[in-house]
């Protein structure tokens, strides 16, 4: 393919991220993978499920980036041990513990770098809109407001168009295109508490299995339990 051609791809190694790099390749881009441990809890599983996926679909290359200044910065049950996941909320409106600090900015103005480096031309990330009406960095109006920043802060010739592809998407609508394209969901973990068995009860577990649910499919990974939410 050509330079043109290429995406860097946002991939936790949860499931949003696993459609996104489907999604990617389905539009013709080649996959160039970037992976970053911040000292979340699940992440020695995050990894692991975003290499299995890279070897998958074959990606062109699988960048993992370690940084701690997220987990050291603190203010969320991801990374922080005094704060407890808490149990899924379905209905909340409030913004979650869950939430790390501006970590959509963290994450993205690497992979800017890292696709300006490798001539890449677009960026992917699987964030919804389930999401964004729990956490600030994953509403259109931030990827709009960064897509402005990738813009005037890259070299005059360098263009690289940020995508969302989900944004407006529940997660049943993300599960749905992603079983239509043939996404090994067995490769991907969503739980924010636990590497194995998933909780089945934190906000993550519960909208992944109820978006299962109502295509009437089957999640192929291990719970410890059902999330009553999802019921």
């Amino acid at each position: 393919m050509s330079d043109q051609d290429r995406a860097v791809i946002l991939v936790s190694g949860g499931m949003d991220s696993a459609t996104a790099v489907y999604e990617a390749i389905d539009r013709g881009y080649e996959p160039y993978f970037l992976h970053t441990s911040y000292g979340q809890n699940t992440e020695t599983k995050e990894l692991e499920c975003a290499r299995a996926l890279a070897k998958e679909v074959d990606a062109a290359d699988f960048l993992h980036v370690e940084t701690q200044h997220l987990a050291t910065i603190g203010d969320s049950s991801l990374t922080d041990d005094e704060m407890d996941v808490e149990e899924a909320d379905m209905d909340s409106e409030e913004i979650p513990r869950s939430y790390v600090p501006f970590r959509n900015s963290n994450l993205l103005s690497m992979a800017v770098s890292y696709a300006e480096a490798q001539d890449c031309s677009a960026i992917f990330i699987g964030a919804h809109s389930e999401d964004f009406s729990g956490y600030p960095d994953c509403r259109p109006e931030f990827f709009e407001a960064f897509q402005q920043v990738i813009d005037v802060g890259t070299k005059p010739d360098t263009e690289i168009e940020l995508i969302a592809p989900f944004v407006e998407w529940s997660k049943t609508d993300i599960a749905e295109r992603g079983l239509e394209l043939g996404v090994p969901y067995e490769h991907t973990w969503s739980c924010y508490r636990d590497e194995a068995p998933a909780c089945g009860t934190c906000d993550s577990c519960a909208f992944r299995l109820q978006a299962f649910q109502n295509l009437g499919e089957r999640d192929p990974i291990e719970y410890a339990e059902r999330s009553s939410n999802v019921e």
